[in-house]
């Protein structure tokens, strides 16, 4: 295990006051806070390094050229893809789906196609599917839950069929903590021939990821939420698939050549990355994801889960607490109702005690409308969060409770 107060003073903001009391942040399902190495590599790239990428001759475009692509073997290693080809950088998970949706429904979907989702995923993986299937002609159909947060596996392998042409699942439910068994779900996918793509967002920070173990054919998550810096994500997909799909958009860097009777296109991963990339905030990630990296991922993983385990106990002592998801396939995230309190209530008291949570319905309103609910508060945890801070959240729902 690593030294947890050593490693929070690497996160500078950990350290504010917030209402004059200590900053206890448990929104980290939302986003990670950034070590200030990750910080400083991006600034100094910024003073020393600033130049476009893959387009000049001179020194420094071809020193940022160098951090870019050694970013994208960063991410290769960091998931475990076969080829850096097959990781293609976007802006987030959210654009990551969008274009896969895009492509792969250009590609592969017709009318009477399906597509298969689950009932807890986010809504970045509902929206673009349903984008799709309205401009294909398609349907979406979604995988039920069981009251307890768990899907039911056996209602999808029964919604597999001759018409399915993709499953999109989430990892780990970034409102339930459920940790899907995804490795069952690609199992019984590919027994149809059917590709899986798996929404990483929230298991990516907590957990070590092989994609070629997984054997899933897409996956995609975020660098924000894996301490990196905001608008910068992955897109893995097999080459067998991404050599099939068309160009997302269309612009400098995707093309071999243009004329204006044809154009053709780059090779992978390029054929996906019009313009200019975030080529900062790329080696930001990379700087995030060896942070992670030397801390291991598996130390990670052990210490989120005994924090949510302690959290869990210690939450469920809690007069008329109720808390929603399985006690166990959970991850680092808990979300809530105190009785009658309303969540935006709860969170809104919660902040003026220096305790920063989420509330709401996170972006998954189908979610919500299955459980019965508007919305729960949520405290999400991290690689630097302490039972101390998990003991200031529970004191802190007392006094709120007292307050009602």
């Amino acid at each position: 295990m690593y030294d947890i107060t050593k490693v929070r003073e690497d996160f500078p903001i950990l350290q504010r006051k917030i209402y004059n009391r200590p900053l206890v942040y448990l929104d980290n399902g939302a986003t990670t806070q950034k070590p200030r190495q990750v910080v400083e590599a991006m600034v100094d790239e910024y003073y020393n390094v600033n130049a476009n990428v893959h387009r000049g001759v001179h020194f420094l475009s071809q020193q940022a050229t160098d951090l870019h692509e050694a970013s994208r073997e960063t991410v290769r290693r960091f998931i475990h893809a076969r080829s850096a080809s097959e990781i293609l950088f976007t802006r987030g998970t959210t654009e990551s789906i969008n274009l896969l949706a895009f492509s792969f429904g250009e590609a592969f979907v017709h009318e009477g196609d399906e597509i298969l989702v689950s009932t807890m995923e986010h809504h970045s993986n509902i929206v673009p599917w349903q984008m799709m299937c309205q401009r294909k002609g398609a349907r979406l159909k979604v995988i039920p839950i069981s009251d307890d947060g768990l899907l039911d596996m056996e209602a999808y392998a029964q919604l597999l069929s001759e018409q399915t042409r993709l499953v999109c699942c989430t990892h780990v439910s970034n409102v339930l903590g459920t940790v899907n068994p995804v490795a069952d779900i690609i199992r019984l996918a590919h027994q149809r021939g059917i590709p899986v793509l798996i929404d990483g967002a929230q298991s990516v920070p907590h957990m070590p990821i092989d994609v070629q173990a997984l054997d899933c054919d897409f996956f995609a998550f975020s660098g924000h939420k894996v301490y990196g810096p905001t608008g910068v994500g992955v897109l893995y997909g097999k080459e067998t698939w991404l050599e099939q799909l068309p160009p997302y958009q269309g612009g400098g860097e995707m093309i071999k050549t243009v004329r204006f009777e044809k154009t053709t296109y780059n090779d992978l991963p390029y054929k996906f990355e019009a313009g200019t990339p975030d080529y900062v905030a790329t080696h930001g990630l990379a700087v995030a994801i060896d942070y992670v990296t030397a801390l291991g991922m598996d130390n990670i993983l052990a210490h989120e889960q005994q924090l949510t385990r302690y959290a869990t106990q210690q939450l469920q002592q809690i007069d008329n607490m109720r808390i929603f998801g399985p006690t166990d396939h959970h991850d680092a995230v808990i979300s809530f109702l105190v009785g009658h309190i309303h969540p935006l209530d709860l969170g809104t008291l919660l902040d003026r005690l220096g305790i920063a949570v989420r509330t709401g319905h996170h972006c998954a309103e189908p979610l919500m409308h299955r459980l019965g609910i508007e919305g729960t508060v949520r405290a999400s945890f991290a690689l630097y969060n302490t039972t101390a801070e998990v003991d200031a959240l529970v004191a802190s729902i007392r006094r709120v409770q007292q307050m009602f």
